[in-house]
């Protein structure tokens, strides 16, 4: 297939989060997400909670998966890269998080070869989110 058909689009991306309620401060609280559905499923023993910037109908949002009985941190792999939010602020927003305690392997500034402003956070299970300013047009 050499192009997408008009109507595929991105849904969502599911991550597996071992504390639900610290996945959603981070995503909602300090990312500025919000918290679009929420739904126990008791007889699978997991809960769904969708976040995002907009709807579902017209934006890709994050699935937050919480198996009830994971007691240890999941394994993210050597698969996985990240997250990309664009932000208007980055310099402002990480110093935002990190007073709020977030993690910041990697600091606001430019690329190493040249081009936009990045930085990368983690959530609190360690899954990397990169940050790109994207000034308002």
């Amino acid at each position: 297939m050499s192009e997408a058909p008009a109507n595929f689009r991105m849904l969502h991306t599911m991550l597996r989060v071992l504390d639900l309620e610290k996945s959603l401060d981070f995503y909602v609280n300090q990312m500025g997400m919000t918290l679009l559905r929420r739904q126990d499923y008791p007889t699978g023993e997991f809960t769904l909670a969708f976040v995002g910037y907009g709807d579902e109908r017209d934006q890709a949002v994050i699935e937050l998966t919480h198996n009830w009985g994971q007691k240890e941190p999941y394994s993210i792999g050597s698969g996985y890269g990240h997250i990309a939010i664009g932000v208007p602020d980055i310099y402002g927003l990480c110093e935002r998080l990190g007073t709020a305690g977030v993690k910041i392997p990697r600091p606001p500034g430019p690329m190493k070869h040249g081009g936009s402003v990045i930085a990368f956070v983690e959530d609190p299970d360690g899954y990397k989110v990169e940050l790109i300013e994207r000034k308002a047009t």
